[in-house]
């Protein structure tokens, strides 16, 4: 069975904002209605939830915050839904959405972090393509060449070919001040960047299916209906996988032990190759986040690419789950084309 995809996004069409997870406090309200701007100055109408901003874990208990994720996926108007960013327990939210409702007339699902926790299993459950990227939050940002835009990768036709590459820098500190600039809109890009591969020197030049997410949220689905790679894999992969996947803050020890979990929940037995995401988390004790790595999947006999914009140091790749991709890295070239067929 094929992936499908959501129609293309246009100007015009509406987007839903709304947070599944964590909530936007009032000290960062001016950046929240910033980002909706930017979406409007590019044509699109958008319409904000009841579930958004305030302080806490959540923006609202579950039943909630599914009702009004659902609301808007099921919606034939809403085209799109963008959350302001990730957080710590959409898990919750798993066994009350109608996976199949959502399938119906697929809308597009973006975001990353905590937001990986829906967009995998909308994708493994349903075989429709959701979008890793950027969040509403970094919607502002200018995104650097070679990668593109989460609005520009939305705005592309079924069968359209999607060709990114590796930053030539990437953002060695913390996140921006939204409080004191709420407007700002330019990575401080300030630290040489590159793909590694981590098991060999080789050069590679693989394809798959794209899925993955944060280790820290979709390693919590291993084991689970909601983390089911292998079913995919035989309904909608036979060309395999590429499974991408990133540290948020996780030290390197636990990373190794989520890594090995989900290996041992057979994640990487289709996998063709994994790609790693660069990350600020801390190794311990001489034992780094690219020794966890090794440690767990080292022994795959796969190509193992670390140091990928998939994670939460920006520059972001915008990464259409479900898509058929086919990665290149080797001396002067790491890139990755994403067919949306």
């Amino acid at each position: 069975m094929v992936v499908r995809y959501p129609r293309p996004l246009r100007p015009g069409d509406t987007i839903g904002v709304t947070a599944p997870s964590a909530p936007v406090p009032a000290a960062l309200d001016a950046r929240l209605d910033h980002a909706i701007e930017r979406l409007r100055a590019r044509g699109f109408d958008v319409r904000v939830g009841d579930c958004l901003r305030g302080d806490g874990v959540t923006s609202a208990p579950a039943a909630d915050r599914a009702a009004e994720l659902a609301s808007m996926l099921t919606d034939p108007e809403v085209r799109a839904v963008v959350p302001p960013w990730g957080g710590s327990l959409a898990i919750d939210l798993l066994g009350l959405l109608d996976w199949d409702e959502l399938a119906h007339d697929p809308t597009w699902l973006v975001g990353f972090s905590d937001l990986s926790t829906l967009l995998m299993p909308l994708t493994l459950r349903t075989g429709v393509a959701s979008l890793h990227g950027q969040n509403l939050m970094d919607t502002p940002y200018r995104v650097p060449e070679p990668l593109h835009h989460w609005l520009d990768v939305l705005a592309e036709p079924a069968g359209a070919v999607v060709v990114q590459g590796a930053a030539a820098a990437y953002r060695a500190g913390g996140w921006d001040d939204y409080e004191g600039d709420p407007t700002v809109h330019e990575f401080t890009l300030d630290t040489p960047a590159g793909w590694t591969r981590l098991d060999a020197d080789d050069p590679v030049e693989v394809t798959g299916r794209l899925i993955g997410g944060c280790i820290e949220t979709v390693g919590n689905l291993a084991g689970t209906p909601y983390g089911d790679i292998g079913a995919f894999a035989s309904e909608h992969a036979p060309e395999g996988l590429i499974v991408h996947l990133e540290a948020s803050s996780a030290d390197s020890d636990e990373i190794g032990r989520r890594l090995w979990g989900m290996r041992h929940a057979g994640w990487f037995e289709r996998a063709n190759a994994v790609l790693v995401g660069r990350t600020r988390a801390p190794g311990v004790d001489g034992f780094s986040q690219h020794d966890a790595v090794l440690d767990a999947l080292g022994g795959l006999g796969l190509p193992v690419i670390a140091d990928v914009e998939c994670g939460h140091v920006a520059p972001y790749l915008a990464l259409v789950e479900g898509a058929l991709a086919t990665v290149t890295h080797g001396p002067g070239e790491s890139r990755i084309e994403q067919r949306l067929a």
